[in-house]
């Protein structure tokens, strides 16, 4: 079986977005597709998507972003990885680490030297993840909102 990454493109807008409703399965489908198409590919914010697929299937899909900083990076403004989504058949299989390996070059080649990316504290498999795609854990936060 043959992988493939590709770059995700307006004409794409639907592949996204059903990738974006496979990691986030509780949020609307019109409102993924509205902030997919709301942020992707404007200015400093600039968030691009790439697709993985075995045999012209997606089972892989990623995104990242141009952030201002991110805690614990050195690059102002630094590459982040927003989201990333393995199909569950496929996980375990090398498909995230193919991904990651693809962005850290297409960053790479961008002028970048570091990405970042986070995971929520209760993601243990996250976490894991991460540590086996090369990541080092920075630092930990939790956040805080005063409802005014």
């Amino acid at each position: 079986m043959t992988l493939t990454i590709r770059e995700l493109g307006p004409a794409d807008l639907e592949i996204w977005t059903d990738c974006a409703q496979a990691l986030f399965p509780g949020q609307p489908r019109a409102a993924l597709r509205d902030e997919i198409r709301a942020w992707a590919g404007h200015g400093l914010g600039q968030t691009r998507a790439w697709t993985a697929s075995r045999d012209g299937t997606v089972c892989g899909w990623a995104e990242v972003s141009r952030r201002p900083y991110a805690n614990g990076c050195e690059a102002r403004p630094v590459a982040f990885l927003e989201a990333i989504w393995v199909t569950p058949e496929a996980r375990r299989t090398g498909i995230g680490r193919a991904l990651i390996r693809h962005l850290a070059a297409v960053v790479r080649a961008e002028g970048g030297h570091e990405l970042g990316s986070d995971a929520l504290i209760e993601n243990l498999a996250s976490h894991a993840a991460h540590r086996s795609w090369g990541f080092r854990e920075t630092e930990r936060v939790v956040h805080f909102r005063l409802p005014l």
